[in-house]
């Protein structure tokens, strides 16, 4: 919105020219949504805690973790509806992506919002049925995955690997149903990782980083070129995007950190874990987000591996799945966990940026 209004005055007052540059506008996006989070997330909290929309806390888990029954949750609210805003403030409106990335935060921020408000309707940890919610979050990334298929430019089916510059194969139709399963995998990976204060909020600000930084070099010709990645016009508006979701997720942290007055709930983690694998494809990272998000990866990878095993022997390779229980039930506390997590995050992060020169 301002560099629709503001811009075309730089022949006025000179000054405004600033609002033409990408760090500009994506640096005064991060601190938009950061303020709105830390001004907004008092009275948020306080009208959750009014409507006793609290945390239902699951039996058979930890011991520790039954003080945080009616501890509010939803409070993934506050991201979604500051980066919205952020979003049309700050980006290019007249950018395909800006929207896509908008339309996908919505739209799974809406199917976390039926299964939260469900559960805090009944009283207990039972949401949208399993197979409700799942047919949702596809017809979601069926959307979105038809408008990049058929706006996404030639390469967009193409699939990139780490450290090899060219194109290993082109997916053609094939492409829909793997970004369909991208998404919907990655929206529930971080959903599951959402079960300790602060763990889930500080891990997104690793990936959105290590996003905003790709999709800024995959948006600039001369960088994307010097590097031997996919040059993706349009890329740089994503970076305001990712940003934007930086400061939020900063500013949510300040209230969801150890001892936690909020929970995301499912209309963050969901929306998050969808906008996460939405950008990926745009910029044709959708293996290495695999690594930039490779905590997510390994927390749903443990629900699976339990599951499975569980079935055909009955038995249990981990204490309590995900992860981070296993490792709480195993004497650490919630907070070594978290910044451990958070550590384990950070080396995937550099690890997935390192990828873009070692190939």
């Amino acid at each position: 919105m301002f560099l629709e209004f503001l811009y075309p005055l730089v022949k006025y007052f000179t000054p405004l020219n600033v609002f033409q540059y990408l760090t500009f506008r994506a640096a005064y996006a991060a601190l938009t949504t950061l303020l709105l989070c830390y001004l907004l997330g008092p009275g948020i909290i306080e009208s959750l805690r009014r409507l006793k929309i609290g945390q239902s806390i699951r039996d058979d888990g930890p011991s520790t973790h039954l003080k945080k029954g009616g501890t509010p949750t939803m409070g993934g609210v506050m991201i979604v509806l500051s980066v919205a805003l952020a979003a049309l403030l700050w980006q290019d409106l007249h950018s395909l992506k800006m929207w896509l990335c908008l339309g996908s935060l919505l739209a799974f921020a809406g199917i976390g919002y039926l299964d939260d408000y469900l559960k805090v309707t009944r009283k207990n940890s039972d949401g949208l049925p399993a197979l409700v919610k799942l047919g949702l979050q596809i017809v979601a990334a069926i959307a979105v995955a038809f408008i990049l298929y058929y706006n996404g430019g030639e390469e967009i089916t193409c699939l990139y690997l780490p450290f090899f510059k060219n194109p290993v194969a082109d997916m053609g139709v094939l492409w829909i149903p793997f970004a369909v399963f991208l998404m919907v995998g990655e929206s529930n990976a971080v959903n599951l990782t959402d079960g300790l204060d602060g763990l889930a909020a500080g891990l997104l600000i690793w990936v959105f980083l290590t996003l905003a930084i790709i999709s800024y070099l995959s948006g600039r010709a001369d960088y994307s070129a010097y590097l031997g990645i996919p040059y993706v016009a349009g890329a740089g508006e994503v970076t305001v995007f990712c940003l934007a979701v930086v400061g939020a997720s900063i500013g949510f942290l300040w209230f969801n950190a150890h001892p936690a007055e909020v929970f995301m709930g499912d209309v963050g983690s969901l929306s998050l874990g969808g906008l996460i694998a939405t950008i990926s494809l745009i910029i044709k990272k959708e293996i290495l987000i695999l690594i930039i998000g490779g905590v997510f990866v390994l927390e749903a990878a443990s629900v699976i591996i339990q599951v499975s095993y569980y079935k055909l022997y009955k038995r249990r390779v981990f204490k309590m799945a995900p992860l981070h229980h296993h490792f709480e039930l195993s004497g650490w506390a919630e907070t070594k966990v978290v910044i451990r997590f958070w550590i384990l995050g950070g080396l995937f992060a550099l690890i997935a940026l390192s990828t873009l020169k070692i190939q």
